[in-house]
């Protein structure tokens, strides 16, 4: 198993997946072709219904097999297979599903005879009912009886999250992470589903490279990769991404904020949703975001809710748009003192 750690491979997933003996992946994350008529570089996404569905079978298939007792898999899928997908893991391979997620996003594919699609599935199974890795402490987001009802009988860790997420806009041309790859997944969904679904040094196996994200934030998490695509461009410029975060200390570049840093600030904000104005006001609630801010960046010297008072102020207009006017005008207040 040894060559197909940290590796970025070229040829046919079902094939390469073939030749592995025996079980390694703790986690799959798999977003496979839609078969809605894209054309990828070595791919055009439009098989008959048939050869589609046997398709998709194989491959799933492959990474069951390769799944450690343990272990979970992800599948992001259109409308059109996202139940035929359910019951092949569910039915046929006798997997558990533990959610049926709803990726909404912003910027949908805009139509003229129905309604605009914004969404994706986002189907979650496990392979043993009882015991799989699910990291909830990490995953945690301020809870409206904190934030708005000031509830003491609110968890004070936080809650877990719904199961629709639409706090991760779709991946957008003018984005600094677009890479180019059309159908490209955002870091900041992947990192959820990676730090919810396994640990430090387990093995995340993606059977469709792209754009290279699943790689990419498995490798700034401190896990082991695989990842397959039939196109050798793809694959090179995936590996070029991960090439440039090779290196880095788990603190960044040395800089206060380094670009790591704010990534994951911007990322826990608007999975928060909570204004800007209110967080930095209301100390019980700013304390818990900066916790939850350290642990994801471990740092040795972790930040301090001033620290992040401040970055979260002088970010501004980059954070989402929750309260875009009450954090401008708290930015200018805090440039004052």
């Amino acid at each position: 198993m040894q060559e197909l750690k940290n590796q970025i491979l070229c040829g046919d997933c079902v094939e390469v997946l073939r030749r592995a003996q025996a079980p390694f992946a703790d986690l799959v994350f798999a977003d496979p072709p839609f078969n809605i008529g894209y054309k990828y570089d070595k791919y055009h996404d439009e098989k008959a219904h048939t050869q589609y569905l046997a398709w998709t079978r194989a491959w799933i298939g492959e990474c069951v097999r390769l799944l450690k007792p343990q272990g979970s898999i992800y599948i992001a899928i259109g409308d059109e297979y996202a139940a035929h997908i359910k019951l092949i893991l569910e039915d046929e391979l006798r997997l558990t599903m533990r959610n049926w997620i709803v990726w909404h996003y912003t910027f949908g594919q805009q139509t003229k005879n129905k309604f605009a699609r914004s969404h994706t599935h986002i189907l979650y199974f496990v392979k043993d009912a009882k015991s799989f890795v699910f990291n909830d402490d990490v995953v945690r987001v301020i809870s409206d009886r904190q934030k708005k009802y000031c509830d003491r009988r609110a968890n004070p860790d936080g809650k877990m999250p719904d199961d629709v997420w639409n706090e991760y806009p779709r991946v957008c041309g003018t984005f600094l992470e677009r890479t180019g790859f059309p159908c490209q997944m955002p870091e900041s969904l992947l990192a959820r589903i990676i730090r919810a679904s396994s640990n430090e040094g387990d093995w995340v196996l993606d059977p469709f490279c792209g754009s290279g994200t699943t790689a990419a934030v498995a490798h700034k998490l401190k896990r082991t990769y695989t990842t397959i695509d039939l196109s050798e461009a793809y694959a090179e410029a995936a590996r070029e991404r991960i090439a440039r975060s090779e290196g880095l200390p788990v603190e960044g570049n040395g800089s206060d904020w380094p670009e790591h840093a704010d990534a994951e600030l911007k990322w826990l904000y608007g999975e928060n949703k909570i204004p800007v104005a209110q967080l930095c006001e209301n100390r019980p609630l700013l304390s818990l975001f900066t916790k939850k801010l350290n642990g994801r960046l471990q740092k040795k010297q972790p930040y301090t809710i001033k620290e992040v008072s401040t970055r979260l102020n002088r970010l501004g207009s980059q954070l989402s748009p929750l309260d875009k006017t009450s954090s401008v005008r708290r930015e200018a207040s805090s440039l004052e003192e």
